[in-house]
């Protein structure tokens, strides 16, 4: 849905103009994957996929939110009961946006909002972190916060983390706010330090191709959280601040100091490997060696597969077809348990690849996959 026609259902539902129409980006993650909340790397883009709202301020204290994509009316709160995961609806992301800025001191008054948006949802993209950052951006501009992108994606994650109670790290809502069309971002979650890395696919005769399995993924099960909180272990057992610290040249010490912490060891090894493939991934791209990321993607997903242990049949499934008929690379993307993967391949062979992989999971009797192209694209920014 586009911006005018968010404007135009922001006006039949609220009765007036809304002050303006911002849109925020879902993403996909190149490479570095549960390493943001371990302090380490990550290179995620955004995507053309975006979720839109329309928004006006209020002075009474009121939130109403509506979506399109949610059967429902509108749904009023009230800004002074806004509490720490007491929503379990899709509100309590937008809800937790003002809630976050609130409690950092910030005078919102009171929104009308009017939401749609594109993001696939559970599909390991980001639908989540493009509600909170264009929401975010919105108050940010209409209250005239002087926020820049960072701080908006830190009290995104915090909407998310304590609001809402999903124990996500930093790069999804950073993905959002920051990209820059035609780049992928390379940021360090420690210092939030970020480079734009040139990544013009079409330009070399590649192609990015973005498989969603359907299977849909939760962050807000036990199973991610419990990975969080086995690489916090390992940290500690290590005795270093964050699984950041530990260096790729030092891993099999580290490993062996562990002793018989079977699923730690495997935790720390791929958090600590994950971050070396980022920086080999951006040294490749630095050096126009494009097509050579495509092992390294690969093994990204051998890692999460076998040690991080978050992929699933159907993940595997689009892996193991795509590589078989030619992709250059391929690994799931996304916090796992389901979501999607991606595929680098020769643009020449891109519909052989799609048709192979539609064909596998018919085979398999698995729900036909969504296949589409991931072109770099903008991040949050106002549209209307």
């Amino acid at each position: 849905m586009g911006a005018q026609q968010v404007r135009e259902d922001f006006v039949e539902l609220y009765g007036a103009d809304p002050e303006g129409v911002w849109s925020a980006p879902g993403r996909v993650n190149l490479i570095g994957e549960h390493t943001d909340y371990n302090d380490g790397f990550v290179m995620p883009f955004a995507l053309p996929h975006v979720a839109t709202a329309a928004v006006s301020r209020r002075t009474d204290g009121r939130l109403r939110l509506h979506s399109a994509d949610i059967e429902g009316g509108v749904v009023e709160l009230s800004l002074d009961a806004l509490a720490p995961e007491s929503d379990p609806e899709w509100t309590a992301y937008p809800a937790g946006v003002v809630w976050a800025l609130r409690e950092a001191g910030h005078p919102v008054t009171g929104a009308d909002v009017h939401l749609s948006s594109t993001v696939p949802t559970g599909a390991g993209l980001s639908s989540s972190a493009a509600l909170e950052v264009v929401i975010a951006l919105a108050l940010g501009d209409l209250y005239e916060l002087g926020l820049q992108r960072w701080q908006l994606a830190r009290l995104c994650q915090r909407a998310e983390n304590v609001y809402v109670g999903v124990p996500t790290g930093i790069m999804d809502q950073t993905a959002s706010a920051c990209c820059e069309s035609g780049h992928a971002l390379f940021l360090d979650t420690r210092d939030l330090s970020q480079q734009q890395i040139p990544f013009d696919l079409a330009a070399e005769g590649l192609r990015l191709l973005v498989v969603d399995t359907r299977v849909k993924h939760a962050h807000s099960g036990g199973e991610y959280g419990k990975r969080r909180a086995g690489c916090e272990k390992g940290a500690a057992l290590l005795g270093v601040d964050a699984l950041r610290d530990i260096p790729y040249a030092g891993l099999d010490a580290a490993l062996a100091r562990l002793g018989d912490e079977e699923e730690v060891i495997r935790l720390v090894r791929h958090v600590v490997t994950e971050d070396q493939r980022v920086e080999r991934v951006v040294e490749l791209l630095r050096s126009g060696e494009t097509r050579a990321i495509g092992p390294v993607l690969t093994a990204g997903h051998a890692s999460l597969r076998d040690d991080f242990r978050i992929s699933c049949r159907e993940l595997d499934l689009v892996v193991d077809t795509a590589l078989a008929v030619g992709a250059l690379g391929a690994r799931m993307t996304g916090g796992g348990f389901g979501g999607s993967a991606i595929v680098l391949a020769e643009a020449t062979d891109v519909d052989t690849i799609g048709k192979a992989v539609e064909e596998a999971f018919a085979a398999a009797g698995c729900t036909a996959p969504r296949v589409f192209e991931a072109v770099p694209a903008a991040g949050a920014r106002r549209v209307n």
